[in-house]
């Protein structure tokens, strides 16, 4: 077969052709994630907050999503650059496989266990309803996103992430056009409150997941979607979680931290909840293309280390810093200007404007820190090592993080909570240089050099 654009386009222009569809997309994602909640907003304070205190099941959901598209994402793009054609299209099925499997336990977790999950952050039975009904629905139709998920990853391992953001941007895009049609009820249809912004969410997403499914057939012919005799392969699952388990347990701490500061803030009152819950949202903006900067440089390093191309492996890493850290530094910027302008879009009352403006402002500071975190984690787990991404996020979520924010709120001022998330930021950033050093001086600089 003919060798594929990642092991022979020009690094600047691969890493932007990879990864600018995906930042893209991920831009779409971030505006729909920000518009779901004002128009949830204006239904009242407290359906605000329940789809706030929603977040941390929906990022274990996520994540189980996620973790397990990394792993099938770098053995498949490692087994490309080896020319791994039969582990190719192992990698495939058994992660299509796997996303069943995860739409099966989240079903569960729909039925039996949203409520409990409401009643141990609050007692407020308005807010407590609210999210039975938004998160049930969300966790029972979870088919689309695990589906959008893994035919996503498909592509990306390919290199074909143009057809992500047209799936992703469809599902995001048909998402905001039919939240206020079923929130209020418009053209027609029934008013379906918080219950209209969950079923537009899933719509989206199964648009999105079919769309997926048919770009994979039609244009990805690197990858062979066969289940005739289909076994799984439980070397090819243990290959898939070793580098996902990593993944899925960083973003699953992220989901503890943000049930952690929940209760933390709960203590000050519901409206600090709602500010953390805007704040997520917000911050989207600037961390969403990163994550899609870091989409496209996922399969680059992993090819490349799998052809043994050392120096293209370190361009890649040196471009993704650079351009992550300038889109960090453009979202501190903006948090620090304009944060009454960002609060005013979600009906925000003025005891939320004057908690959630000095929020956003203390917060950003660590952003441009975050950005090196972030794409040399993505390193890690490109070259099977997600082990260590894993302990930074421990290290900054739950080791430093939520016990640095629960001794700020001991001084009765909810304000010195966010200050919480730049001490812990510095602590990661600190554990990351001492990873890259070490994988750098082990694995990377005995890569050779290869053709640039």
């Amino acid at each position: 077969m003919q060798e594929n654009k990642m092991g022979v386009m020009p690094v600047n222009r691969l890493l932007i052709s990879m990864s600018a569809p995906m930042m893209l997309s991920m831009m779409v994602q971030a505006l729909y994630n920000v518009v779901d909640s004002v128009f949830v907003a204006r239904i009242e304070e407290d359906a605000l907050t329940a789809v706030s205190m929603a977040f941390p099941l929906q990022m274990v959901m996520m994540a189980m999503g996620i973790g397990m598209g990394v792993g099938v994402n770098a053995l498949l793009s490692r087994a490309l650059g080896e020319k791994d054609f039969d582990q190719v299209n192992k990698a495939a099925t058994n992660g299509i496989f796997l996303s069943i499997l995860n739409y099966t336990l989240f079903l569960i977790v729909g039925l039996t266990l949203v409520e409990p999950f409401y009643r141990v952050q609050t007692d407020n039975e308005n807010i407590i309803s609210y999210g039975v009904t938004y998160l049930s629905i969300c966790c029972c139709i979870s088919f689309g996103i695990y589906s959008q998920i893994i035919f996503e990853r498909l592509m990306q391992s390919t290199g074909k992430t143009f057809y992500n953001m047209i799936s992703q941007g469809t599902g995001a895009i048909l998402n905001m056009i039919l939240d206020p049609i079923f929130i209020f009820g418009l053209l027609g249809f029934p008013r379906l409150g918080i219950a209209g912004a969950a079923i537009a969410t899933v719509t989206g997403q199964i648009t999105a997941g079919i769309l997926s499914a048919v770009f994979n057939l039609k244009y990805n012919h690197e990858i062979s979607l066969s289940f005739h005799g289909f076994r799984p392969d439980l070397n090819t699952i243990g290959y898939i979680y070793k580098v996902g388990i990593p993944s899925i347990i960083m973003q699953s701490i992220g989901s503890v931290m943000v049930f952690g500061m929940n209760k933390i803030l709960g203590k000050f009152s519901s409206t600090a909840v709602a500010v953390f819950g805007v704040y997520f949202k917000l911050q989207s903006f600037v961390f969403m293309p990163v994550f899609g900067l870091n989409n496209g440089v996922i399969p680059i390093v992993a090819y490349n280390y799998g052809a043994s191309r050392g120096r293209r492996m370190r361009e890649t890493i040196r471009l993704a810093i650079i351009y992550a850290a300038s889109i960090m530094t453009a979202g501190t910027l903006l948090f620090e200007l304009i944060p009454g302008q960002l609060f005013s879009m979600f009906n925000a009352s003025d005891h939320m404007l004057s908690m959630g403006i000095p929020a956003l402002r203390i917060i950003a500071l660590h952003f441009p820190i975050a950005s090196v975190c972030i794409i040399l984690g993505t390193v890690f787990q490109s070259l099977g090592n997600g082990v260590y991404t894993m302990i930074t996020s421990i290290m900054r979520q739950i080791v430093v993080l939520l016990p640095a924010a629960f001794l700020l709120s001991l001084t009765g001022n909810v304000n010195n909570i966010w200050w919480s998330f730049p001490i812990a930021e510095i602590a990661s950033l600190t554990v990351t240089l001492f990873f890259y050093t070490r994988i750098n001086r082990d694995v990377i600089s005995r890569i050779p050099e290869g053709v640039s």
